[in-house]
């Protein structure tokens, strides 16, 4: 029978020299100096959201980093009233790689995914996939950012060449609150909520629970492989709206623009370039803009060359083709937009009591009905 000793007696029997055993604890010291301990997160302006007097908590090496796995700190907070509790994802080394928000991963600069940026930049900047090979990448980045003030990115995307076209046709200059909002309750889609207006999840059913959108995560997001956000974006950007079969249609819808920040000068000067312009209309409510030119030729050459990078004093417009007036939109689309006027016609007008008669009283001011008391 083969004797089994307990290891302890081994290392009694066998002692670790002087050396050894300084550079053993010397390498666990250096790895939990690795961990980080910051103050503030990285965040972008849509995480952070519009409370200027936001609170948050923070839990130092409360999880580890989704991309090197390295502890950090983790901070929580809730962006507004009536939106989700956000934490940081990732660490902000990995961020600072990237210049990436620390909990959406969209690029700080354009609000737009990594792929979109690397594609419009031609950057092809990849993390090493094993872990040894990784942690020795990311301390060679952290020697290169320890030289650096830490506002500038590094690597390629710091020696990155100006924005193109598809950037500036694609990014987001004002914060996008809405991504901030509850998900989807996923007992009220199955029918199973019970809650009701107690529930800190939204009540809406998913536009398309099996589309590619649905299948997102971090990873993908950060290192800009096969994101569908950044596929449905850049095909977006890519392919100009067909013209209208109307060949009468020579109007431009145009929208992104702050309220009176754009006046119908500034509309007619840009597309004066391209032909004549017939008429500008702004709406001052929904803040758009209607530009009817003189002909079809101008209209389709203005949108061609204005799609995706209309800048007008300084702001990134979005341009299109406008709907027609008269526009069918079918047998179903026009039963149902006169559904409404066909009931209200056939709804009888309530009649007037005779002069004389005393105080009129309308439903809502009977007091069984609204709940409300009686009116004296």
């Amino acid at each position: 029978n083969q004797k089994t000793t307990h290891p302890l007696v081994v290392a009694a029997r066998f002692p670790l020299s002087p050396s050894m055993s300084a550079a053993s604890k010397n390498t666990g010291k250096y790895n939990h100096q690795q961990w980080e301990n910051s103050e503030f997160p990285i965040l972008c302006q849509t995480c952070l959201g519009d409370n200027p007097y936001i609170r948050m908590t923070k839990d130092a090496f409360g999880a580890e980093c989704k991309i090197c796995a390295r502890p950090f700190t983790i901070f929580r907070w809730c962006p507004g009233r009536g939106m989700r509790f956000k934490k940081t994802e990732i660490c902000q080394t990995c961020a600072k790689l990237k210049n990436v928000c620390q909990t959406c991963i969209l690029d700080l600069e354009y609000g737009l995914p990594t792929q979109v940026r690397d594609t419009a930049l031609g950057i092809d900047e990849a993390l090493p996939s094993s872990d040894v090979n990784r942690e020795y990448y990311i301390q060679n980045k952290e020697a290169e950012l320890a030289k650096t003030d830490g506002t500038e990115p590094i690597g390629q995307l710091g020696k990155a060449q100006k924005p193109s076209d598809l950037l500036a046709k694609l990014a987001r200059k004002q914060p996008y609150y809405k991504r901030n909002k509850p998900h989807i309750c996923s007992f009220f889609v199955k029918g199973e909520c019970t809650r009701g207006e107690t529930c800190p999840y939204r009540h809406e059913t998913p536009l398309d629970p099996n589309g590619p959108l649905a299948k997102q995560n971090i990873k993908d997001r950060y290192h800009g492989n096969n994101d569908p956000v950044a596929i449905k974006m850049l095909n977006r950007g890519k392919k100009v709206p067909d013209a209208p079969e109307d060949k009468s249609v020579c109007t431009l819808f145009v929208v992104g623009f702050e309220q009176g920040s754009i006046r119908e000068a500034d509309l007619r000067d840009h597309f004066y370039r391209y032909g004549e312009v017939r008429t500008v209309f702004i709406s001052p409510k929904s803040n758009v803009a209607f530009v009817e030119m003189a002909t079809r030729d101008t209209a389709e050459r203005a949108l061609t060359a204005d799609f995706g990078k209309l800048v007008i004093n300084g702001q990134n417009l979005r341009v299109s083709w406008a709907q027609p007036k008269g526009a069918k939109k079918g047998d179903a689309g026009e039963a149902a937009a006169a559904a409404p006027a066909a009931a209200a016609a056939a709804a009888p007008m309530p009649m007037l009591p005779p002069p004389g008669a005393g105080r009129i009283h309308y439903p809502s001011m009977d007091p069984s009905r609204s709940g409300t008391n009686p009116a004296k």
